[in-house]
């Protein structure tokens, strides 16, 4: 049995499941664990929550975390910011996923997956979050601050504060030889947002997988079919 973690996805399915199905030979006594942002700016948004919500009928073991982007949709279906949600690129060629005009004709059961996702995981040896924490907040409100868990851009770690458990997250792209750095030395917090889906960008362009307990770190190019996305 083997525990895998990885992050935002982006849309890249034909990426996500080469990793899976290929380079994690990933099986059903296995665990695998999804920090967020399976939505927005890749190609195929429906496709990956397809995927992702059949792995588990298919009887493996995933779960997955919520991201900025996936409530991002999801306050757009629910028309609290639409206006606010990515940019006009983006917006169409999620939409052009789900074959609709408008994020409120996203069908029911994507929205039911959306809003069921939990921001914040714990496991033997590990905290899982999107983002972060402030972790400048008391220890009870440190864990409901949902804004800073899904869009914090940096924090400093308190260690005190995981009852000895090391922090995953994602949301930040991350050059991959930064990544593998922080993974060989087995850091605190370990960012693994490997930015799959600036595939311009070949110091990003990864996803990448974290076996938790070899500390071995797979990564996989980018393979999606040519798409628009902002150079980062």
């Amino acid at each position: 049995m083997a525990r895998y973690v990885t992050t935002d996805l982006h849309g890249c399915l034909h990426t996500f499941r080469q990793l899976v199905e290929k380079k994690l030979e990933l099986k059903p006594a296995d665990e695998l664990y999804v920090l967020g942002d399976y939505v927005n700016k890749g190609p195929d948004s429906r496709g990956m929550l397809d995927y992702l919500m059949q792995l588990p009928a298919r009887g493996y073991q995933v779960w997955c975390l919520r991201g900025n982007h996936d409530q991002e949709l999801l306050d757009a279906i629910q028309g609290k910011t639409e206006a606010l949600w990515a940019n006009a690129a983006d917006r169409q060629l999620t939409l052009a996923s789900f074959g609709v005009a408008e994020a409120s004709a996203i069908p029911a059961a994507y929205v039911a997956w959306l809003e069921a996702l939990p921001h914040v995981l714990d496991i033997p040896g590990f905290t899982l979050v999107h983002a972060g924490f402030d972790f400048r907040l008391p220890p009870e409100q440190m864990r409901t601050d949902w804004h800073t868990m899904l869009n914090t851009k940096k924090f400093t770690l308190d260690a005190s504060r995981l009852q000895g458990r090391r922090l995953l997250h994602g949301h930040v792209p991350t050059p991959t030889a930064e990544v593998k750095k922080k993974v060989a030395e087995q850091a605190g917090a370990i960012g693994l947002d490997t930015g799959c889906v600036y595939r311009h960008n070949p110091e990003l362009a990864h996803l990448a997988a974290l076996e938790l307990d070899s500390w071995n770190l797979t990564l996989q190019s980018n393979l999606e079919p040519p798409y628009p996305i902002a150079k980062r």
